[in-house]
């Protein structure tokens, strides 16, 4: 009798707790502008759905209204996809993450193909050349992954010697997604819809293509200094694939976080001991496969996505079945997401406002 007390005690307490993140979180919607662009967020614990809600425009021009189905563009949220490539082109021994990376781009300078391995390209300790810092002033077309391979073609050296330091770089993923099309002879993006999205029935996300259209698709928007609202979708780096061209939705990328907490296509945590690197001068903080992560008891992982025109954050625990996805069409609106974290933290959640510190280390 007295454990069933204390069974229905602990229910009303966690309903009454949920109801009240709920309206807390709820407040932040309401108080977003109307007729702006917004975000998507979820919110999970223990495995179960604490938050699912959106607000805000997808397309400001149609007056589409952001949903649990609207497809962002997660800038850097992609190379955790790009790293799970290469790593199922390991699981299938065509491919090992020990390789030198000339072995697959054959265009590089020998000392570079020899010197940088794949390992060093999911670290971000690779030393290649940022691909951003060579694009010609008066580039105008958009830039495709082989248009970064032939920009660093023509450098014979790296900012420091592969395997001693960590630079975060966009050109390594960019290389990582010329090797998954090379070694699987297919586009990145019939390769990621093939191994990927379509075992986890993540049926509507795309790998960006000029020309194609996406379903649901949320256009990007920024503020000038003013504050006024303006279209910001695209700029000459926006076409390259493998550090940034996936569009998902919430609905989604949940699929995706279940896939990485249930091991659907790789154990994840056994990929993160065996590849890693020292995240910056962060405490304790590493970078493996598309994730930082903070080597506490649980784990931490997380990653930030911003461009032009999106701010993305996601925050997972797979210990403890915690997610925490902010997906927003709005650039630079961190401000939003450290509100959250503090409500979450308030709420009984981990403090995890220092993981805006590893998000600085992407600047």
């Amino acid at each position: 009798m007295l454990r069933y007390y204390w069974l229905i005690t602990c229910l009303v307490y966690t309903l009454g707790s949920n109801a009240q993140l709920t309206k807390r979180l709820d407040s932040l919607l309401h108080q977003q502008a109307a007729g702006q662009p917004g975000f998507a967020l979820l919110v999970e614990q223990d495995g179960r759905l604490l938050y699912n809600n959106q607000a805000g425009l997808a397309n400001i021009a149609t007056k589409e209204k952001i949903q649990a189905s609207t497809n962002f563009r997660m800038a850097s949220l992609t190379k955790q996809f790009t790293a799970m490539g290469i790593l199922l082109l390991e699981k299938a021994h065509q491919l090992s993450v020990n390789d030198p990376i000339g072995k697959y781009l054959t265009g590089l300078p020998a000392g570079i193909g020899k010197q940088v391995r794949i390992k060093h390209l999911l670290t971000h300790s690779s030393g290649i050349m940022d691909y951003e810092e060579q694009v010609p002033a008066a580039q105008t077309t958009q830039l495709l992954d082989a248009d970064v391979l032939l920009l660093l073609e023509k450098h014979d050296t790296t900012y420091f010697t592969p395997g001693s330091q960590f630079r975060y770089s966009n050109s390594g993923f960019c290389l990582l997604a010329l090797i998954i099309e090379k070694v699987s002879h297919q586009s990145y993006a019939a390769f990621i819809k093939q191994k990927i999205f379509a075992p986890l029935h993540m049926n509507a996300s795309v790998v960006y293509e000029k020309n194609r259209a996406i379903a649901q698709r949320a256009m990007g928007y920024a503020k000038d200094s003013i504050g006024n609202t303006f279209l910001s979708d695209q700029s000459v780096t926006s076409a390259t694939k493998g550090d940034g061209g996936v569009y998902t939705s919430i609905n989604g990328y949940r699929k995706w976080v279940h896939a990485l907490q249930h091991n659907s296509l790789l154990n994840l945590a056994a990929v993160l001991q065996r590849i890693h690197f020292a995240a910056g001068d962060v405490p304790n903080s590493f970078y493996s496969a598309g994730w930082f992560y903070v080597a506490t008891e649980p784990q931490v992982l997380f990653h930030s996505g911003s461009t032009c025109g999106f701010n993305n954050y996601v925050i997972t625990v797979p210990a403890k079945k915690i997610s925490i996805v902010f997906f927003s069409n709005l650039a630079e609106n961190a401000i939003l997401f450290r509100n959250i974290i503090e409500i979450l933290y308030q709420s009984g959640f981990a403090d995890y406002s220092g993981l805006f510190a590893l998000h600085q280390l992407t600047r």
